[in-house]
């Protein structure tokens, strides 16, 4: 069992650490971007690698959980903990330092708590690029992106965090340090200890430390949108640009036109590209070496494209500013979302050839339960699905309360069916814990827990989140 946080362990914890750790206003560790859940806890925001070991060490001693808090926009509940024994919250926003940059090895290490926009700005300086990129980049934290394994709209390209990250530095639940901060592409002994951190959601551990992959930046960045008729269509377009264009497709986004619908009626404002807005459409992003034009490398996928009946319209940025309009659709699109208010948001994946026949069962299913208005969005480029169910037009989600649990239901039966992941990019956290336990492999299950119990016997990292508590 876990113990609170009481004021005997609260002034043991004053006597370790300075005051500029302790942080107390405490109301914006408390809640989450959705506004479902409120948390509790005594915030701490330690300075350095050797703070975080005295504190968790404190904790271990006291039998207290810590959760460790990021930037704060995960959105299944990983960062709060809303019932239990007050924990410890351990924000690592003073750790924000870049500690060293080694440009012939296109490696930056960094403190956890470094921005996300920060370490692609230190990146840029030196002329070069680090590919992880999502909306939440100006707030988001590496250390917490790592720890969630985040994906992003470079994916199909670079890969998920874990493929941009070479060493870690942890505390580990008993208060001591594993120093795995390496810099080597090779280094096959034992178990990857990096790996079994990565995507674990601060429940093995704290990460304080990361050594990051670099990459070249491409010369030429260009970007199109093009309709298409239908999501098998977008599937076909995607192997296509494969072929035409090779690794030089960055992101693949398909967008359906309930999204445009949105940003019209509750924005943010952003410049529509079509007249007529399709029903689907694809944004290609692409990054070309010197002496291959982004430009025509689109044109030439367009041309194709159309002649096979893949495309009926497009727009191809011609300047940086108009690729950055096409990009503003699409990361809008998730404020628009926040606006309107979800029923039930979904963050899946399928495999690819599945992703058409998913979009085209899952409405005639939801219809069964009640009126609705779907928003899909996502990676196609990788399988990965945002699909968002919001209320008919005139209502609000208040009014479906008591049929989102069957919505969520649903549509996650219908993805574990298809053999898809009910978690595909955002992680487990504490909303999906009954998700994990009704669709995870059985033998899964039980590896998962014994790491945890051989890793964190006490329980005291993040308690609740991935795992339920005590089993």
């Amino acid at each position: 069992m876990l113990n609170p946080v009481t004021p005997a362990i609260e002034a043991r914890l004053h006597s370790l650490l300075p005051a500029a750790a302790f942080r107390p206003d405490s109301a914006l560790y408390l809640r989450e971007p959705r506004g479902r859940w409120t948390g509790q806890g005594l915030v701490l925001a330690p300075a350095n690698t050797e703070e975080v070991a005295q504190v968790v060490k404190t904790c271990a001693e006291a039998g207290v959980g810590i959760v460790p808090y990021s930037g704060g926009t995960g959105l299944v509940g990983g960062q709060l903990m809303a019932e239990g024994p007050v924990p410890v919250i351990l924000s690592l926003e003073r750790m924000n330092r870049i500690r060293d940059v080694y440009v012939a090895e296109n490696v930056l290490v960094c403190d956890a708590g470094v921005i996300l926009a920060d370490i692609q700005k230190a990146a840029a300086d030196i002329g070069r690029l680090f590919p992880l990129s999502l909306a939440s980049e100006g707030s988001a934290r590496i250390g917490g992106l790592l720890a969630t394994n985040a994906g992003g709209v470079n994916v199909l390209r670079y890969g998920n965090a874990r493929a941009q990250c070479l060493g870690l530095e942890v505390v580990r639940p008993d208060g001591t340090i594993w120093h795995g901060l390496t810099r080597l592409r090779k280094d096959n002994t034992g178990y990857d200890l990096r790996d079994l951190m990565i995507g674990a959601e601060g429940t093995l551990g704290v990460i304080t430390g990361a050594a990051l992959k670099l990459a070249p930046r491409p010369v030429g960045v260009g970007a199109a949108l093009m309709a298409v008729p239908s999501p098998a269509a977008a599937l076909e377009l995607l192997a296509l640009a494969g072929e035409r264009i090779g690794d030089g497709v960055s992101a693949f986004e398909i967008m359906h036109r309930q999204g445009f619908d949105f940003l019209a009626e509750v924005g943010p404002k952003v410049k529509q590209p079509f007249d007529d807005i399709p029903a689907w459409c694809v944004l290609i992003d692409v990054g070309l070496p010197a002496g291959l034009p982004p430009e025509a490398a689109l044109e030439g996928l367009f041309e194709a494209a159309f002649a096979a009946g893949l495309v009926t319209d497009g727009v191809i940025a011609q300047a940086l500013g108009q690729r950055q309009e096409l990009w503003d659709i699409r990361e809008n699109i998730p404020e628009a979302n926040r606006r309107i208010g979800s029923v039930s948001s979904h963050d899946i994946s399928l495999p690819l050839s599945a992703v058409p026949d998913f979009i085209a069962r899952a409405p005639g299913m939801l219809a069964g339960i009640g009126d609705f208005r779907i928003n899909c969005f996502g990676h196609l480029g990788d399988g990965n699905l945002h699909y968002n169910v919001f209320p008919a037009q005139g209502r609000t989600r208040a009014a479906y309360e008591d049929v989102r649990p069957a919505v969520k239901r649903a549509l996650h039966d219908l993805v574990h069916a298809m053999d898809g992941s009910v978690s595909a990019e955002h992680g487990i956290g504490r909303l999906k814990v009954d998700d994990l336990e009704r669709y995870g492999d059985p033998v899964k299950l039980a590896m998962l827990r014994a790491i945890k119990a051989a890793l964190d016997p006490q329980g005291i990292m993040n308690p609740g989140a991935v795992l339920r508590q005590g089993r």
